[in-house]
This record gives C-alpha cells, sequence and structure tokens, in this order.
C-alpha cells in the first residue's frame, strides 16, 4: 500500500533539526567553507579563485577623494557592455565603486541609499564615513550580495576616507586602494605616484594613469574612463572616451 508520508518533508525519517535549520538560513545560502572551516571564494570545480573583471581605484587628497574606474562589462570572453557605471553615489559625500556581478552590486546600492535616507531621518544627522562602512561590511557579511568588491570614498567632518572592503566583508580605511582583476597593474602605479595631501587635481592624473596601466595589460579592464571626485560640496562623475583624454 502507497504511503504518503514515504519520501515526504516531514516523514519520520528525515532529519526534523536539519529542515528547521535550513528554514533560518539566509535565502542566497553561506559563503563556500574550506576543509578546514574558513570562508572562500571558488569559481568552480577546478578551484580557481573567482576574478572580477574591471578596475577601480580610490585615493585621498587634501581637499577630499578621487575614485576612478574603467568601463567594461564583461561576461567571460565578451565584453558585455562599453559604458558601465561602475561610480554610483549612495550618499551627499560618498560614493562606491563596482567590481563583481552586476545584479549583487545594483541591489546593494539600491539598500545601501535606503539605509542611509534611514539613519539620518532617524538621527537627525548626517551619517559618517565609518558607519557607512561598517554598514557595507555587515551588508557583504551577510551573504546576500555575493560577489561585490566595492571601494568606498568619502568626506565627513574628520576629513577625507577610502576603504577597501572585500566580497567577504573584510574592512580596511587606505590613503589609496585598488579592486578587480587590474589591481596589480593599477597599484604599480599608486605606490610609486601616491603622495600625502596631494591636490585634488593631482590625484585625478594618478588616478586616470593607474586606471590606464590596467587596460594595457588587463583584458577584462577598458573603454574609457569615469573619474569621480568627492568634496564637501557634494560628489561630481565625469566620463571620458578614452583614458588619456583625463591625461
Amino acid at each position: 500500500m502507497y504511503d504518503p508520508s514515504h519520501e515526504a518533508a516531514f516523514s519520520p525519517g528525515d532529519d526534523r533539526q536539519a529542515i528547521e535549520r535550513e528554514a533560518f538560513e539566509p535565502e542566497l545560502g553561506f559563503p563556500p567553507q574550506a576543509a578546514n572551516g574558513t570562508e572562500t571564494i571558488d569559481a568552480g570545480s577546478d578551484g580557481e579563485a573567482l576574478k572580477t573583471g574591471t578596475t577601480t581605484v580610490g585615493l585621498t587628497a587634501a581637499d577630499g577623494v578621487v575614485l576612478a574606474t574603467d568601463m567594461r562589462a564583461s561576461a567571460g570572453n565578451l565584453v558585455a557592455s562599453k559604458q558601465a557605471q561602475k561610480i554610483l553615489e549612495i550618499h551627499p559625500q560618498a560614493a562606491l565603486t563596482i567590481a563583481g556581478a552586476v545584479s549583487a552590486a545594483q541591489s546593494l546600492v539600491r539598500s545601501l541609499r535606503a539605509e542611509v535616507n534611514l539613519y539620518e531621518t532617524r538621527r537627525d544627522e548626517e551619517m559618517s564615513m565609518q558607519a557607512l562602512s561598517t554598514l557595507i561590511s555587515n551588508f557583504l557579511r551577510s551573504g546576500a550580495f555575493f560577489i561585490v568588491q566595492p571601494v568606498l570614498g568619502g568626506v565627513d567632518s574628520d576629513g577625507a576616507h577610502v576603504y577597501s572592503i572585500d566580497p567577504l566583508g573584510s574592512l580596511s580605511e587606505e590613503p589609496y586602494t585598488a579592486s578587480g582583476s587590474g589591481t596589480p597593474f593599477a597599484y604599480g602605479v599608486l605606490e610609486s605616484e601616491f603622495e600625502e595631501d596631494m591636490s585634488t587635481e593631482d590625484a585625478h592624473t594618478v588616478a586616470a594613469r593607474a586606471v590606464n596601466s590596467a587596460t594595457e595589460r588587463d583584458t577584462a579592464s577598458g573603454n574609457g574612463l569615469l573619474l569621480s571626485t568627492i568634496a564637501e560640496s557634494g560628489v561630481e562623475i565625469e566620463e571620458y572616451e578614452t583614458v588619456t583624454d583625463a591625461l
């Protein structure tokens, strides 16, 4: 005789505790776990680390922050877009560069804009860059925006700030940083040309040169330049058809 409880979700032989645990786990699941229990980012069965195809940089200047990115969006070996907007304003005095999964990045930006508005409405004060960076880190740590590697740049009452944030939520404040597949090439320029308290104009040149260096050798970077200046007056984003136009 057919037993309706056989192989049912709550049949006596099932692990009820496991089923109950799944009901409360994040919808997108937990980050992958290595054999030793540490979190990893894996691209597939070959074990190759997942790479974010782009180049973004951020650096502090005497009067604010400069962010720069290329404009190529890639899907494997395909150039999916030549006009990708990889610098997005998330606060009147802060912006985020995007490297990684486009859908997750778009969702992250929408969530951040909503949370910033709620924070400032409830507290009747501007959100500090420390609070904003912590919010981004917590979002990424939740696993709901897998995989995004942003760079945050912003200005508050304590001055100019640039934060490097990895896809698992690790957070560090740096005078300059880079993200994406073009990072090694961009750092070669940043390490040699960055100076503390440099002018905004000089920071523009260094940022553009860093992205240009990456586009010369990284096939996932290219198709123009987005250059953003962040100061107390707000966020400005300029678009250049070629990187050399900004030099």
